[in-house]
């Protein structure tokens, strides 16, 4: 396929948009190529305008072409063929993998009937026929037991399994051509491996040519041969992967590949796109700033001198699978099971695991959003646990959290400056709500925000801005310890270098103490002075961060460090 000269905009409310603009690119029989990118540069809109999936009434492609090699009709313009052309190409010579395959996956039908429907379509085959390639194709892309996933619904089945059903689906008709939009960015880590895998595995034994789009470079690096990386709508640059990770040339290159946590550096600060953009310095520039390992270790020692500020031990809790006639509980899930931890005033404890793990489950349960079936929670030396409803809410302002989605966390038709009033006015903080505004205003600052965004609303803003905005929230309640449950894994990475500095400096100006949840090791190392892992439950081992990362004493934190795409930059 060659891309030439594509511009496409839309019409909006404010006027027409331009989301693509003069984009060039070719893709190689049996080739990778990958699309890289931060939210709204464009990559998800050109996959889609190769499908012709954009919107008609809204969207406009004003130039360019999109000349696809079919295999009877030789090259043709896919933006000229008629629909019911168009219909025969889609998913019978290129395929596609969406995002979130909950949203794209029908919640009343069966999975294995889904897959089908691809296939009796292109009437590839017969019904009993149909029905066997999709249990092949259930095989092949490794789901357990195919006879029983052929029956479920998408909701009786994991994110990792969901996933590998959207596969099957995109190659049930052994296209010539894959396009993966982000097909792995909801998914954890070692998941994400197994995925990238199977892709890499399916496009060699079917001989397809593959679309990859990520807006994460270490994701690119270890699928693609080629890549373009697109900003603002445009290629600002491509070329072979390797090559770019050695020597990226844009500021915009050099920002993407430099703001993943590395593995085996400690930067004091990850650096940003804006870093080089205003510099235009190297990558091995700004990861040569590390954090001094002698003033860590002085650090460590001085927080773990003192008592610990909270203080959790054998805690349980989870939720009812089973009631008696009388409505009582009867059977349990212990989602955290029997679990003792210490964290000390000052220090970053960095909680990493899959999910269903346990590890928002108890992130809550210290907060008291779900109540512990068993245990004590003790938060300098009162116990969390047992304490009364207006004894409880005295002290939450001491506790925050910051939520993984920012967008469920605001209340929609609320200004955000208005619903980071309410809990500043509930807890009486502030002589009156002039002072609590002014409070508000200099917080959204201090978070990289401006005064005007105190007027706005949640969906003015990017995934970036909102979970700065739900920082600044939490913040407004002078916490002396903060919660962090995924609080980064939805956003770029170029974003989430953002927001993992910023956490890193408000955490050295207001003193304050972190537990930092998430399944994604790299980031949590970066953050951490100590780490816990946790699976089924348990806390199976923890240990200082960087030695945790450097000698892991179980396969399963060895899984989890292995699962991480971060390649080392002169590679």
């Amino acid at each position: 396929m060659s891309i030439r000269n594509l511009s496409i905009g839309f019409e909006t409310d404010e006027g027409f948009v331009q989301a693509v603009e003069h984009v060039n690119f070719d893709l190689q029989a049996g080739e990778t190529l990958g699309l890289v990118g931060e939210s709204g540069s464009g990559k998800s809109v050109t996959a889609l305008s190769v499908m012709r999936l954009l919107p008609r009434r809204t969207s406009k492609i004003t130039t360019g072409e999109i000349l696809f090699q079919h295999p009877e009709k030789g090259e043709i313009d896919l933006l000229k063929v008629s629909e019911n052309k168009m219909q025969h190409i889609r998913g019978n010579y290129i395929g596609m993998i969406f995002q979130e395959p909950m949203t794209s996956l029908n919640p009343v039908k069966r999975c294995g009937v889904q897959v089908m429907e691809s296939i009796l379509w292109h009437r590839k085959s017969g019904e009993k026929d149909a029905r066997n390639k999709v249990l092949q194709l259930f095989e092949e892309v490794k789901l357990p037991d195919p006879r029983k996933t052929f029956r479920k619904y998408p909701h009786e089945l994991s994110g990792g399994q969901r996933q590998r059903v959207m596969i099957a689906m995109a190659i049930a008709c052994d296209p010539l051509m894959l396009i993966a939009d982000e097909p792995t960015t909801a998914l954890d880590v070692t998941v994400q491996k197994n995925i990238l895998q199977l892709i890499g595995e399916l496009q060699i034994r079917h001989n397809m040519s593959v679309l990859f789009i990520s807006h994460d470079l270490g994701v690119i690096h270890e699928v693609a041969d080629q890549a373009a990386i697109m900003r603002k709508g445009e290629i600002v640059e491509n070329g072979k992967v390797k090559e770019l990770f050695r020597n990226p040339q844009h500021p915009y290159s050099k920002g993407l590949v430099a703001c993943r946590p590395g593995i085996h550096v400690r930067p004091y600060h990850l650096p940003v796109v804006a870093d080089f953009e205003k510099s235009g310095d190297s990558v091995q520039g700004f990861l040569a700033i590390e954090e001094d390992p002698e003033e860590r270790l002085k650090r460590h020692d001085k927080i773990y001198s003192q008592s610990p500020v909270l203080e959790v031990k054998s805690l349980k809790s989870g939720f009812v699978t089973r009631k008696n006639f009388w409505g009582k509980p009867k059977d349990w899930f212990h989602a955290v099971d029997d679990v003792s931890i210490r964290v000390y005033k000052g220090e970053t404890l960095g909680l990493v695991g899959e999910s269903g793990c346990g590890k928002t489950t108890l992130g809550r349960t210290l907060l008291r959003l779900f109540e512990p079936i068993a245990g004590e929670v003790v938060y300098k030396g009162t116990d969390l646990a047992k304490l009364k409803s207006d004894a409880l809410r005295k002290l939450r302002p001491r506790i925050q959290i910051i939520f993984q989605d920012p967008y469920s966390s605001l209340t929609p038709g609320i200004q955000v400056g208005i619903a980071m009033i309410e809990p500043m006015r509930i807890h009486g903080i502030g002589k009156n709500d002039t002072e609590r505004k002014k409070t508000i205003i200099d917080l959204l600052i201090k978070v990289g925000l401006e005064e005007k965004h105190y007027y706005r609303y949640p969906h003015e803003f990017s995934g970036g801005q909102r979970q700065r905005i739900c920082i600044a929230r939490a913040l407004a309640l002078q916490p002396d310890f903060i919660i962090c449950d995924e609080s980064v894994s939805a956003l770029d990475v170029s974003v989430q270098a953002q927001v993992l500095n910023l956490l890193n400096d408000l955490k050295r100006e207001f003193d304050l103490t972190y537990i930092f949840i998430s399944h994604d090791l790299s980031v949590v190392k970066f953050m951490s002075d100590r780490i816990m892992v946790m699976q089924h439950g348990k806390i199976v081992e923890s240990g200082e961060a960087d030695e945790l990362y450097k000698n892991p004493k179980k396969s399963y934190t060895k899984e989890l460090i292995d699962a991480v795409l971060n390649p080392e930059l002169n590679n």
